[in-house]
């Protein structure tokens, strides 16, 4: 007789340790029933991983999952795993039926991240026991502390339960105990227990394969032969007795009156289920583990390997109670050993939950690289071209923060994951894009209001994370029909807001005033100006009808918004900060009066939202791939993370360029952001650089790509992003916004706070508090002046120009201050003057000249805009910042509406307080203070810089 098949008739029932789609499709799982009267079916994440990872047979069904929409990874999984179990129940459901409820029954894991959650276990077992919808299904729960009272209970919900990670007999009476107490609160609620089922999954050759290394580690240590012997004979002996002996407890905790008041009811007993009896260890017959633990009321779960070998030579006893008191005296004899049998159990609990939790990293894993390509139209693509050392280092960060959870535990806001001070009090941009779907109908009416008041332009005023965003918005779409033209003033200058006014009708414009706390200075006098211009052209009692607020609740913008009658408030996230702020209202409001589809902006970032989600593990998640290759290349010195957009996104790397240097730039650490730079050979590189590539599908340019492969050959890293289209840029706001919080996790820093920003506020603030005083700013003192420009810096810095040669004339110490910049170094060249074409392209030559002869990373930055974005990272990130702050006198001041203090007041106090925290700070900083024509003034300039380098 078919040996699996006859130990039916000795009361213990086969259940396999498998389960894959095809297997049941093709009626394997059938003739296994038919054949072998298996009963049951177990499934566990690594059974699900081998399925769907090493074979293409899901592809096509996740393929279908996928075309009703999007779906994170663990919903996609669990919508593949329901179906499966949903299967193999119909196909044990005869089972199930003629055996009266007692057997028939598959097996489905709650998520092992959930291990140590009596809520998160109980929460997700309901679930699946009702999307299941099988009364022949067990949900299955590990036995640790957290699992027992889940089991109570579910048991007492009437949810059948496999008891997995059984090791101990004191925990199976534990477990028996919360099934019995479980059935109690069932039946007392009036449930019928008859279809309540249980078995408790005891797990064997683990704790063999744990107790003979400590035998074998004592024998080899051991000179008496006889005790050499006597350690030998109880390998291969433990788990067995261990299992025998749990055996005799389920006879004594299944009887009595107690127990017997249930079986009144029609309540069934938790079986023992032998697990892991698979032998690993070729000393011993491959069949030990089934042929060792046969008895009454029990049941075997095999692996295929496991039943084929027992079909074959199987030999079939009552072996179960047999030689019980021999079993006692063997782990009598272990504990005389000095092996301490329930440390061994203990320690096998917590490594059985992580490998569970392993296995699932590895299933999820799986999961997720098969959406990514079946969503390869709708995601965009990465590849990172990193170098031996940087990709070694980021392969060992990725193994580290998949085996210390750190994606589920960031997404779960543990402040641990950073330098554990509030970093959970600023993760709201997280759920920001889910969140603000939620709100697409409120948004669809804002913009069909905008739409019907016939505004021609949109105005946002703000600075930094709002006005950053808003700017790559405006700049990448085009306008929409029957929509305002978008635009983004985030400056001081007086020329600069003047031709912000020309370049508008004030009369059918709407401004947008984005502002978090309401207090910051640049859009409150900024909203002054334009409003006074508003009035004057529609009327006082009109304007307010012109002007939105962007706010985080209870501002002083918010009350300003109110007594001035804005159209509309929209509420910030207080948890999200302004940085990371462009997928919540400070982005989605302009976008929304500009007509840009926000369904679709949405739709798509969430895509990407999914892909970086808690359930992708680090080594396929987009977000912590760039993060950790960002991070490992910063560490090794590679800290110049230089942006390269391409035409159609090119705005984009000024808004990556604030994420990256606020939330990195700080304790003296940090990443420098280049954006702006042409691409050059690599001759002109040094060795600091990591380049970002970002372009949409189609944006082929052969000399561009000829120079960045030549980059990658000559060892520097390069990630290359290809967007599917300009629709996609909500996924890389969010997958940079992920990478720089990742990044920030590996230098150690808080990526959510801006320590050394303020403190530019506070001096800005005492300068122009003195003006409202005295009616003018603190003098103050050239180094040396000359016909075209004053020169300002502290006297340490002009100790050592001087010593440097720096002496009479301008280009000495250009010269002297530029010998500054060496191998690491960076340029950063800081203009207080009007953004316009004619001064971005002076100073993007100038940087360029450096970069070219210096071989050095440059910047070239308008304050105050900068202050509010790279500012950061200038003061208070890496000492190797050489500074050139350029400011002149404006040809023509701008008053401003309630203020004593000009436009070009406070643009004068900010430059001069910027200037004061870098020279504080001990960075190597120098100013130069044009006179007379500012474009003449930036032409010698120019000249004068290139005289230097040269």
């Amino acid at each position: 007789m078919n040996p699996v098949k006859a130990l039916e008739s000795h009361g213990q029932a086969v259940w396999l340790d498998f389960l894959a789609r095809g297997f049941i499709a093709k009626g394997d799982l059938k003739k296994l029933i038919d054949s072998d009267a298996v009963k049951g079916v177990t499934s566990n994440p690594s059974i699900f991983e081998k399925a769907i990872g090493s074979s293409d047979e899901y592809d096509a069904p996740i393929s279908k999952a996928l075309q009703s929409g999007d779906l994170p990874v663990a919903d996609l999984f669990e919508t593949l795993a329901i179906e499966d179990i949903q299967h193999a129940a119909d196909v044990l459901k005869p089972v199930y039926d003629s055996l009266k409820g007692a057997d028939g029954f598959v097996s489905l894991e709650v998520s092992p991240y959930l291990a140590l959650s009596t809520k998160g276990t109980v929460v997700e077992a309901q679930r699946l026991w009702k999307n299941v919808a099988r009364k022949n299904l067990m949900v299955k729960v590990p036995a640790t502390d957290e699992g027992l009272p889940a089991i109570e209970q579910l048991i007492g919900e009437g949810i059948s339960i496999n008891v997995t990670l059984l090791f101990a007999q004191q925990t199976y009476r534990d477990v028996a105990e919360a099934y019995i107490a479980g059935l109690e609160k069932y039946v007392a609620g009036c449930g019928d227990p008859s279809h309540v089922a249980s078995v408790a999954s005891f797990f064997v050759s683990r704790i063999d394969a744990q107790v003979d290394k400590q035998l074998d580690e004592k024998i080899a240590k051991a000179n008496d032969p006889t005790e050499k012997a006597r350690l030998a004979a109880l390998k291969g002996k433990v788990a067995i007795a261990n299992a025998k002996l749990a055996y005799q407890d389920y006879k004594k905790l299944f009887a009595g009156a107690r127990w017997e008041k249930l079986v009144a009811k029609g309540a069934k007993p938790q079986r023992l289920l032998w697990a892991s009896t698979g032998v690993k260890s070729k000393d011993y017959r491959d069949t030990l583990y089934v042929e060792e633990l046969i008895g009454k009321d029990t049941v075997n779960t095999v692996p295929p390997a496991t039943l084929d070998a027992f079909r074959d030579h199987g030999e079939v006893r009552d072996s179960l109670e047999e030689n019980v008191d021999a079993a006692k005296q063997v782990l009598a004899d272990l504990e005389n050993t000095g092996i301490s049998l329930d440390k061994i159990t203990a320690d096998l609990v917590k490594d059985g939950v992580k490998q569970f939790a392993d296995a699932a990293d590895k299933l999820y894993g799986a999961v997720a690289h098969k959406r990514a390509t079946s969503m390869a139209g709708s995601l965009d693509g990465q590849k990172l071209a990193l170098g031996t050392v940087i990709a070694k280092s980021v392969e060992t960060h990725t193994e580290e923060w998949r085996a210390s959870a750190k994606i589920r535990r960031l997404w779960q806001k543990d402040k641990s994951v950073w330098s554990g001070q509030d970093e959970d009090k600023w993760l709201g941009w997280l759920n920001s894009p889910a969140g603000e779907k939620a709100k697409l109908a409120d948004y669809a009416g804002f913009a069909e209001w905008v739409k019907a008041q016939g505004f021609t332009d949109a105005v946002v005023l703000g600075m930094g994370g709002s006005s950053l965003g808003p700017e790559v918005l405006a700049q990448t779409f085009a306008k929409v029909s029957g929509f305002p033209k978008l635009h983004v003033l985030d400056s001081t200058d007086p020329a600069q807001v003047r031709a912000m006014g020309a370049a508008v009708n004030i009369a059918k414009t709407l401004f947008i005033v984005s502002s978090k706390s309401g207090g910051t200075t640049e859009p409150n006098v900024m909203k002054n100006y334009f409003f006074a211009q508003v009035s004057e052209a529609v009327g006082a009692d009109k304007a307010g009808g012109h002007f939105v607020a962007v706010t985080d609740p209870g501002s002083s913008l918010e009350k300003v918004a109110k007594a001035q009658k804005f159209a509309r408030i929209f509420h910030g996230d207080p948890t999200i900060g302004g940085r990371y702020s462009v997928l919540s209202p400070f982005g989605l409001v302009p976008a929304a009066a500009a007509g840009i589809d926000l369904t679709n902006l949405l739709d798509l970032t969430l895509s990407m939202v999914r892909s970086c989600g808690p359930d992708v593990p680090p080594s396929e998640n987009p977000g912590v791939q760039l993060g950790l290759a960002m991070g490992a290349a910063g560490l090794d010195g590679r800290d110049k993370v230089t942006i390269l957009s391409s035409k159609k996104v090119a705005d984009f790397g000024a808004w990556a360029e604030q994420l990256i240097a606020e939330s990195t730039g700080k304790d003296g650490r940090g990443l420098i952001p280049i954006d702006g730079e042409t691409l050059g050979a690599p001759e002109v590189y040094g060795t600091d650089r990591f380049f970002i590539d970002l372009r949409t599908d189609g944006e082929n340019d052969a000399s561009h790509d000829a120079k960045l492969d030549a980059l990658e050959e000559a060892g520097h890293p390069v990630a290359r992003i290809v967007m599917k289209s300009i629709d996609h840029l909500g996924q890389e706001f969010f997958r940079f916004e992920m990478a720089t919080a990742v990044a920030g996790s590996l230098l150690g820093i808080n990526p959510f706070n801006q320590p050394d920003v303020e403190a530019a506020k506070i001096k800005t603030r005492e300068l122009t508090e003195s003006f409202e005083k005295t009616g003018s700013l603190p003098p103050e003192t050239p180094v040396i002046s000359t016909p075209a420009a004053d020169l300002y810096t502290d006297d340490i810095n002009a100790a050592a120009l001087r010593k440097a040669g720096a002496n009479g004339d301008l280009a000495s110490w250009l010269k002297a201050h530029f010998a500054r910049a060496g191998g690491g170094y960076y340029v950063a060249l800081l203009g207080y003057v009007e953004r316009d074409a004619a001064n971005i392209a002076t100073l993007q030559h100038i940087r360029m000249a450096v970069r070219d002869t210096k071989h050095v990373a440059t910047c070239a930055e308008f304050g105050p805009r900068f202050l509010h974005s790279t500012g950061q990272a200038y003061k208070g990130g890496p000492a190797s910042g050489v500074f050139l702050q350029i400011t002149t006198d404006d040809a023509q001041d701008l008053p401003i509406p309630d203020y004593r203090a000009s436009f070009g007041v406070i643009k004068a106090a900010q430059a001069r307080g910027d200037f004061g925290v870098l020279t504080d700070r001990g960075r190597r900083a120098l100013r130069v203070h044009l006179k007379g024509d500012l474009k003449a003034g930036l032409a010698d300039l120019d000249k004068a810089i290139l005289a230097a380098l040269n």
